[in-house]
């Protein structure tokens, strides 16, 4: 499924996700609130609990009652590797094969890095 076609509490997943692997939310600090993302991402707030709910099964948030979701030790790790794999499984091969396909050369690749 195309990037365009996923849905959005997956988008807001991937979003979230990244925000939390680049430092944006480190570990032991609060997400925004359901209703706070809802409303910066122009989300429905069930739909961003739906993505929140994904954090906490995965063990990446941890719930405090009455105050909020905080982001659980290593989640940050555990998110890069999982990424990683995603990307070298599924997104790198479609990479390579267009690389290929286009007859780049590798230190072409190298060169605008």
């Amino acid at each position: 499924m195309s990037p365009a076609g996923r849905p959005i509490y997956l988008k807001l997943r991937d979003m979230i996700a990244a925000a939390i692997i680049d430092g944006t939310y480190p570990e032991g600090t609060a997400l925004p609130s359901v209703r706070a993302l809802a409303a910066g991402q122009g989300a429905n707030p069930l739909t961003v609990a739906k993505a929140y709910q994904q954090f906490q099964l995965d063990g990446l948030v941890e719930v405090q009652r009455g105050v909020g979701m905080f982001v659980a030790s290593g989640a940050a790790d555990r998110l890069r590797r999982a990424e990683r794999e995603a990307f070298i499984t599924g997104e790198w091969p479609r990479v390579l094969a267009r690389i290929r396909m286009l007859g780049i050369e590798p230190a072409e690749l190298l060169a605008e890095a």
